[in-house]
């Protein structure tokens, strides 16, 4: 069957494996070569696609509860909307988040996801207390900070290719109600929003959509937003108080159908740009709004992805050392918007320092996510990117990426090439490995 991620490139044919039960997942690893495990689907590139994917989805009990502690442990395809549904009533919320809740635990752990608060909270990794891995050879070993160490670091954020995560037990945060007070601020230039992130760095939660086809004294013009989990003295209406635990609704609305190629274009970008960015009116606004509205814009919109056309699109996320984020985002800016190739999903964000850890990504620094639909011009386009990015100390996140080069990979990951070395200790034969790690030469012998 034809199988593709959520940046619809590429589609690949693969057989896909699905089991109620472990024994039979450690039976097929055991059997079939060149494989990975596969979850929701929504990484945008091709890190989840191989010829043989054992699909996770039936991977979806939960195990234990620690009510008082916040502790849970569940097996690997459980999603995040779902321990959400369950688990904000009783006043508990994931700690680490990505920008939609319809990913699995085991592909959050895969991907050592981050969110807003990386600043503040880290990566996902930094909540879990261990995991239960099938590794290539079929023995199922469980690893932690302390048991397994080195496997667990090489796993989290290892892009699925130690083998198959089956349980996750992690921490949850506390809240007292599931409503954000939020604040949005508005900067006319990226120095203004740089000097925002620092003025606001005592928030929980922040990030800035910016234009990147701005120019000239308005380059990187931007709106920021930070917020913190409203107490129940917070919030604003009735309404809010009476349901201060309230859940997010199901998705409906939906796309019916994927956009002619020819929507998104610098003219109609440079139109919603200058929409948005005008919708607000006073420099800083203030509000309560729900989590769902916060954290997860696009998950009401089901199938949203069609937007980008049937070529797909993929998403270009970087991240810049502190010393050198201000010039280097100048120039990649600069260049976007020279091409008139930007988007209208374009968002800054502010990590936090964070030790290296084989191919985990974030690094203290500025982070930018730029969605690209996919034509003829784009991939020489990003090889492009990847010259400033490299330039500038950064590096691209292995979770969107679709295109990027061997090369690349080694001068960006300082821990790259011992990540290799490691994969072919543990799976010499590569029995897991996905297009994206072929492709990049890490199980791929040349």
């Amino acid at each position: 069957m034809k199988v593709e991620n959520w940046g619809k490139y590429p589609k690949v044919e693969a057989e896909v494996f699905e089991f109620n039960d472990v024994d039979q997942y450690k039976d097929i690893v055991h059997d079939k070569p060149k494989m990975i495990a596969r979850g929701m689907g929504r990484c945008y590139g091709d890190s989840a696609l191989s010829a043989n994917i054992l699909s996770t989805l039936k991977l979806n009990h939960l195990l234990d509860f620690d009510a008082e502690k916040g502790i849970l442990t569940c097996e690997a395809g459980v999603t995040i909307e779902e321990v959400l549904r369950l688990f904000v009533p009783k006043g508990w919320f994931m700690p680490v988040t990505p920008g939609t809740k319809f990913v699995t635990l085991g592909g959050a752990f895969a991907s050592d996801i981050h969110g807003k608060n990386h600043h503040a909270r880290g990566t996902f990794s930094d909540h879990v207390y261990w995991i239960d891995l099938i590794t290539p050879d079929g023995s199922l070993k469980r690893c932690s900070k302390s048991e397994n160490a080195d496997l667990f670091a090489l796993t989290a954020g290892g892009m699925g290719l130690t083998g198959l995560i089956i349980r996750v037990s992690f921490q949850l945060a506390k809240i007292e109600t599931s409503y954000i007070r939020q604040e949005s601020i508005k900067a006319k230039n990226l120095d203004e929003i740089m000097k925002v992130f620092e003025d606001t760095s005592s928030w929980t939660n922040s990030v800035a959509w910016i234009d990147c086809l701005s120019k000239g004294r308005s380059l990187g013009k931007s709106i920021m937003t930070v917020g913190e989990f409203a107490t129940i003295a917070e919030l604003e209406t009735d309404k809010q108080r009476n349901n201060r635990l309230k859940v997010h609704p199901e998705g409906k609305l939906f796309l019916p159908f994927e956009f002619p190629n020819f929507t998104i274009n610098s003219l109609t970008v440079q139109a919603f740009n200058l929409l948005y960015y005008n919708k607000q009116l006073q420099r800083m606004k203030r509000s309560i709004v729900h989590y769902e509205t916060f954290y997860y814009p696009l998950d009401g919109i089901l199938h949203w992805n069609r937007v980008y056309g049937k070529n797909g699109f993929t998403q270009y996320q970087f991240v810049l050392p502190h010393e050198t984020s201000r010039e280097g985002l100048i120039a990649i800016i600069e260049k976007i918007g020279q091409r008139g190739m930007g988007s209208f999903l374009t968002v800054l964000k502010l990590f936090g320092n964070q030790d290296e850890n084989y191919i985990r990504f974030p690094k203290g620094g500025y982070t930018l996510a730029i969605d690209f639909k996919i034509d003829k011009r784009v991939w020489k386009f990003l090889d492009e990117l990847d010259e400033l990015v490299l330039k500038y100390g950064g590096r691209v996140y292995l979770t969107k990426d679709v295109r990027m080069k061997h090369e690349t990979l080694l001068q960006s990951y300082p821990q790259a090439e011992a990540f290799i070395e490691k994969i072919k200790q543990l799976d010499p034969d590569f029995k897991f490995s996905s297009v994206q790690s072929e492709r990049m030469k890490i199980t791929k012998e040349f």
